[in-house]
């Protein structure tokens, strides 16, 4: 069950406060408590939209703006989520194994430029060329394609795992483009447990989590009893429901850990500190090198502000972790109802830049004639890397899903809500889409904004 609690708003408390900002207070601890302020007011509306449930923590230059958690870690019990409930990471799981990657050639045992062959002698001839720098910034061109894998409660050793896609032919010619891979850091786990002749989840828990003191942090297993470890949920029609069984060696070295705020952020602050890694594989982990993917991280400017960042999605578990190294600005949120942190982190970013957020309900609608939204109906190609936007007209709306390339996986539907002629937005995903037109007035592009992550889609 959620429970709700609201700040009262009464005359008396508004003169209290008054007084107290105007003699008590310095400046700048005013500025303070409006940012706090404004942060929860943002929280609390996904909140109580039932999207999001989970932890939520914002820090900047060593100093905590937020530590809080939200909704429930257990709906059938009704215990509450804290800062130090342990949540599914997905996909941030990848910095992880790329930071595990980075240490062994530290410490000599791999260089990143080397060919994938020199430590897996019985790679297929298609991966020849293939570096392991280049499975870390997924530029190696293996596809996420997985023959015999027809269920997520599978149970799937290193071996079978990657099996499933080795004889799959390349995407591209490695180095030459760039898509986003789950196969590539799957084998970048396999290689891991080669070189070193441990299972994935020891190398991390010995050499990353126990030196950083990262207690509440580890390899998820389904048989092993984790103290305060949150169930994952999604909402169905009626409410929220219990996610889907998903076997941890289907997620292994590309989203098989778990953690919380807390040791995140006593990550990020090891790592960009440089007190984990040298300043050179930090560097490498921060580089950019096609359609924004580095080691690990993604590297771009949002609304202007450089940004490293990477989500994790996972039916049950959704997360988002942002640092803006300008700003030594941290933004970790871990979501247990399958929301989109991605929306609620850049927002809390966006007040701590001291930056105007406007919300959905504050949009004004406006009426689009049906002859104009039809124009805008088609297929965008690769609104991000493997991932297209398919629009059509539903019951006078315009409706937005985004599909992998593959044809294997699709996003929910969301139906938009017209701001002008050209412009649109989602009530519930918190996306903007802005349709652009050439000189003859012809539909080109769309122009996809979340909280200031922009990427442009094409029309063919």
């Amino acid at each position: 069950m959620f429970v709700f609690s609201r700040l009262p708003h009464g005359r008396f408390s508004a003169v209290v406060s008054l007084f107290v900002i105007l003699f008590a207070w310095p400046a700048t601890q005013c500025v303070a408590q409006d940012t706090s302020s404004r942060m929860s007011q943002i929280i609390q509306y996904y909140v109580a939209t039932n999207s999001f449930s989970g932890a939520i923590l914002v820090a900047q230059d060593g100093k905590i703006l937020l530590d809080k958690a939200y909704g429930d870690a257990s709906l059938e019990w009704n215990i509450p989520n804290t800062p130090t409930t342990k949540f599914q990471l997905a996909s941030i799981t990848k910095q992880f194994t790329a930071a595990s990657i980075l240490l062994l050639a530290e410490r000599g045992k791999l260089d990143v430029n080397d060919p994938v062959k020199k430590y897996m002698p019985d790679a297929p001839p298609a991966w020849d060329k293939i570096t392991i720098y280049e499975l870390l910034t997924h530029t190696s061109g293996i596809p996420n394609q997985f023959d015999g894998i027809t269920s997520w409660s599978q149970t799937v050793p290193p071996d079978k795992l990657i099996a499933a896609f080795r004889n799959k032919p390349l995407d591209f010619e490695p180095g030459t483009s760039g898509k986003y891979s789950n196969a590539g850091y799957y084998l970048l786990g396999y290689l891991i447990e080669k070189i070193t002749g441990q299972s994935y989840g020891d190398f991390v828990e010995e050499n990353i989590f126990t030196p950083l003191g990262m207690n509440d942090s580890g390899y998820d297993s389904q048989s092993k009893i984790i103290p305060r470890r949150a169930s994952g949920y999604h909402m169905g029609p009626s409410g929220p429901e219990q996610c889907q069984y998903q076997d941890v060696t289907l997620r292994f070295s590309a989203g098989g850990l778990y953690s919380t705020t807390e040791d995140l952020l006593q990550w990020e602050q090891s790592l960009f500190g440089n007190k984990f890694l040298s300043a050179e594989s930090v560097k490498t982990m921060t580089t950019p090198v096609k359609f924004n993917y580095a080691g690990g991280l993604m590297v771009a400017k949002f609304d202007g502000h450089l940004a490293y960042e990477l989500g994790g999605e996972m039916d049950g578990f959704t997360s988002d972790m942002i640092y803006y190294p300008d700003d030594k600005l941290t933004v970790i949120i871990l979501d247990n109802l399958s929301g989109e942190p991605t929306a609620i982190s850049m927002k809390l970013a966006a007040v701590v830049h001291g930056e105007k957020v406007i919300l959905s309900p504050d949009r004004k609608e406006v009426a689009v004639s049906a002859s104009i939204l039809a124009k805008y109906v088609g297929t965008y190609y690769d609104m991000t890397p493997g991932y297209n936007l398919v629009i059509t007209l539903e019951d006078g709306h315009l409706v937005a899903q985004a599909t992998a390339e593959t044809g294997r996986y699709k996003e929910p539907k969301q139906a938009l809500t017209a701001e002008s002629e050209t412009e649109f937005f989602q009530k519930q995903g918190e996306r903007e889409y802005q349709f652009q037109r050439n000189d003859n007035g012809e539909v080109t592009s769309v122009v996809c904004d979340l909280a200031g992550h922009k990427s442009i889609a094409v029309r063919k």
